[in-house]
């Protein structure tokens, strides 16, 4: 199976014009997942924490937004054959792994994921962040690259700029496009010193992620891909902006 970072969208993404069908159309070309691992940026918890294995009630982890958006469903089956695994590829000293087993799937997660499997017929298992170390977060997407051979869909989810108190009048801020721009070139160059020192090497990137942990999910990513030798496989299957943030997401794979 590739593997996806993808830019996940707040709940209105499902009124969008463009962005639905392109994630649609992205879901489409892939083979169909045994079962898909999230990572979304909206979970941050240490010891690395695996969410329920069952249907449990999505957390709808927003305020201020209209009642529909917190009507939305997706009973997908939970996932209990890939949590093991994940606990036995991490298992190791200095890892622990956890179960939560009352917490459903954050809108990092069903968001992107309503667009892409709407059927909800595909185990889902989200795994939290257990740190914004982007070393350590690769070497824990290193440890679970073998999961594609059992058919899983790895997914980082965040958002490829993500300031939005400084979002400011219309059109794409200048930050959020140097980013843009910068980070697309250092993903095709597979300069993963770079993407690793991104708050440093590239411009506005304090701006760009004032607090790293929707780019965070991406080093998961990149983990899985390096550890199958395939970051110069990687490809943007979506780009552009939505509301000034950039909506970059790209596969491996």
């Amino acid at each position: 199976m590739p593997a996806l970072y993808l830019s996940h969208g707040a709940p209105p993404l499902a009124d969008d014009a463009l962005w639905p069908d392109q994630l649609a159309a992205w879901s489409a070309e892939l083979p169909r997942p045994t079962a898909i691992l999230m990572i979304s940026a909206h979970w941050e918890e240490a010891p690395l924490a695996l969410s329920a294995t069952s249907t449990v009630p999505l957390v709808y982890d927003f305020w201020g937004f209209p009642q529909h958006y917190y009507q939305v469903q997706y009973a997908a089956p939970g996932a209990p054959e890939l949590a093991e695994s994940v606990r036995k590829l991490l298992r190791a000293p200095g890892l622990p792994v956890q179960d939560v087993p009352d917490r459903g799937l954050d809108h990092g997660a069903y968001v992107p994921l309503v667009e892409m499997y709407p059927d909800a017929d595909i185990p889902v298992l989200q795994m939290s962040l257990p740190t914004l170390d982007p070393r350590r977060l690769m070497d824990i997407g290193q440890r679970l690259a073998p999961l594609r051979d059992e058919g899983v869909l790895i997914v980082g989810s965040g958002f490829f700029t993500h300031n939005l108190s400084a979002l400011g009048g219309p059109g794409v801020p200048a930050w959020s496009a140097e980013f843009d721009d910068w980070g697309q070139r250092a993903l095709a160059a597979g300069d993963v010193d770079a993407l690793l020192d991104f708050t440093h090497a590239a411009p506005a990137g304090a701006l760009a992620h004032p607090r790293t942990e929707h780019f965070a999910p991406l080093f998961v990513t990149l983990g899985v891909a390096d550890a199958a030798g395939e970051l110069d496989t990687q490809r943007s299957v979506i780009d552009g902006f939505w509301l000034g943030l950039a909506k970059r997401s790209v596969q491996f794979g």
